[in-house]
Formats: C-alpha cells, structure tokens, sequence
C-alpha cells in the first residue's frame, strides 16, 4: 500500500509501515527526526495524491478540554487572534481525515488524538487505547477514528503498579501526574507515538486479510 502519515515528525508509524514492506511517507511541518520519505509542509499540499490508506495525528493544543478553558475565558493568542479561531481551525483539520471530502478518495482513513472536543464536535472514536495494551509502561488514553480498518488487537498488556489501591505507569507520579515537567518542547515529547502502538498499526493494519475484513 501507498501510506501518508500525517502530521508525523519522529517517524515511528511511518517506518513500522515501510518494514511490513509499504511505501510510507510521513509529512509535517517540522523536519523529520528519523531519516526517511517526508514531506516537510502542509500535508493539504500532498493530500489529493493517491493513497491508500492516511493515518493523520492532528495537533491537539486547542482541541483539549484545557485549550476549550481559555475559549471561555476570551484568551488572545500570540499573533493577536482570538482563541476560539485557532480551535475552529484545528477542528476543521481535525475532521478532514475523519470524514471531509477532501480524504473521500482514501479508503482506509484513521485520525488520533486524545480525549477531547472532537467526541461532540464530530462524533465519538471508533476505539480508545492505551500505550500500556501494546508493551509501553504508559498511561494515556488515545482516541482513534477508523474508516477502513480494524480496531487495534492488544498486543502485550503491561501491569500498572498500585499506590494507594490507584493504578500507575512509568509516565506518572505516584498522585496520577505526568512526569514530563514545564519546558518549551513538552508538548513536542508527549505528542510521540509510543513504540508499542506505531509497531500494532503497521503490523495490524499493514496486513492484508486484516484489512479485506474490514473493507
């Protein structure tokens, strides 16, 4: 299969594809992290190509329920525009992998991101996830949107410890935090794809009769 994989800078899903033997590019505004295909720009500039399949990760900043709390506070953003703009905007990016018609032409489209507005903007995810289902000792609930393929099969569960009769991972404090503290590109490391999950997607959803399935 022809893959894109949008909006991906460290490369994992795009190289967990390629392994399986896909032609699979990631694209982002940033350089890529990993040698490999990448198209560094808009992806909107390369969406109308053929593909496959598209697995897009659009940036979450202002579809969070924190990014909505500075909307209701009338929060002006950094380039003198009101908050509820750059939401509207994220939104409608959002929703062009999940069911625009700029993807129609696509037939197997997949949108992540964690919990947030696009559950009542657009329409609830198909599956969420857990890093912890797919051998990474982490915590945080990841919500996908499926047209086309099958939800993810669990593949090595990872057992939390227990504090206070509560459940933790590796990524939390003892009182459920995560451990990344303030710094100017914590958004940039919490947005990775764990290993474990880019590995399930290209091995799941590279496979051939997993995928006649679910057509």
């Amino acid at each position: 299969m022809r893959v894109l994989i949008a909006c991906e800078y460290g490369g994992r899903v795009r190289d967990a594809f390629i392994r399986g033997g896909h032609d699979a590019m990631s694209c982002d505004l940033l350089p890529t992290e990993a040698p490999g295909p990448h198209y560094q720009g808009d992806v909107r500039d390369v969406l109308a190509e053929s593909w496959d399949m598209v697995i897009a990760f659009p940036d979450c900043t202002y579809l969070c329920g924190s990014g909505w709390h500075w909307v209701k506070r009338g929060r002006i953003e950094a380039d003198g525009r009101p908050r509820i703009e750059h939401v509207t905007e994220a939104l409608a990016f959002a929703k062009m992998f999940i069911d625009g018609k700029e993807t129609a032409h696509i037939p197997r489209r997949v949108a992540e991101n964690p919990i947030g507005r696009l559950s009542t903007l657009i329409r609830k995810p198909d599956q969420i996830i857990q890093p912890n289902w797919f051998g990474d000792d982490a915590s945080k609930a990841t919500c996908l949107w499926l047209r086309g393929v099958p939800k993810l099969v669990p593949t090595q569960m990872v057992a939390p410890r227990i504090v206070n009769g509560k459940k933790r991972w590796a990524n939390q404090t003892d009182s459920g935090q995560n451990k990344l503290g303030p710094s100017d590109d914590r958004w940039k490391e919490r947005s990775r794809t764990y290993p474990g999950i880019a590995d399930a997607m290209g091995w799941q959803w590279g496979a051939s009769p997993q995928m006649e399935m679910a057509a």
